[in-house]
């Protein structure tokens, strides 16, 4: 089933996500459904917050970009409870970032390119690794959700000065977008 993707300004969007149990309802129906939201919204990376779930619970699939990065075919992955452990600040790269949750807006964001994480897999097992390169800044992004944060908090104070209208335009539910929405109620 295809879930609606709420946009910014939804609450859900800024609250901390809560880890999860195997026992947790329908979870088998619910990753599916995730990963059918994805595709139709032509996304990458999809948290459960922006379906309305305050979970930690994502799901990333880079296959659909493995004609210019031939590394991730065949790569989608279901991450429950991730969490990143540690940054490795040395090494950052400047990319452009876009978001299903923040329709028409693109912004420069800098994040370290490489990444300490563990997570449990659709069978809750458990995996603890180093992570680099564009998986690395992928799950940046998407595990931000987790934690109640969005790309654009990460840009700079000008920055975000400047798409101050684009913002203010969500949150009054004035976008277009080729995927279904739960917008601010007003």
């Amino acid at each position: 089933m295809i879930l609606p993707i709420y946009i910014y300004g939804q609450p859900v969007l800024r609250k901390e996500a809560e880890d999860i149990t195997p026992d947790y309802p329908q979870l088998k129906d619910l990753i599916a459904d995730m990963w059918e939201t994805l595709a139709e919204s032509d996304g990458i990376g999809l948290a459960a917050p922006q379906i309305g779930k305050p979970i930690r619970l994502s799901v990333i699939d880079l296959d659909v970009i493995s004609d210019d990065l031939p590394e991730y075919k065949g790569f989608r992955q279901v991450f429950i409870n991730p969490h990143i452990l540690e940054y490795d600040e040395e090494h950052t790269d400047t990319s452009e970032e876009g978001c299903l949750s923040l329709p028409a807006i693109h912004e420069k964001v800098v994040r370290p390119t490489r990444i300490h994480v563990e997570w449990d897999d659709e069978n809750f097992q458990h995996h603890d690794e180093w992570v680099e390169g564009y998986l690395a800044r992928v799950m940046q992004h998407e595990f931000d959700h987790l934690d109640g944060k969005m790309f654009v908090d990460r840009i700079s104070p000008l920055r975000k000065q400047l798409i101050k209208s684009k913002l203010r335009a969500l949150l009054q539910g004035r976008y277009r977008c080729g995927y279904k929405t739960k917008p601010v109620k007003r």
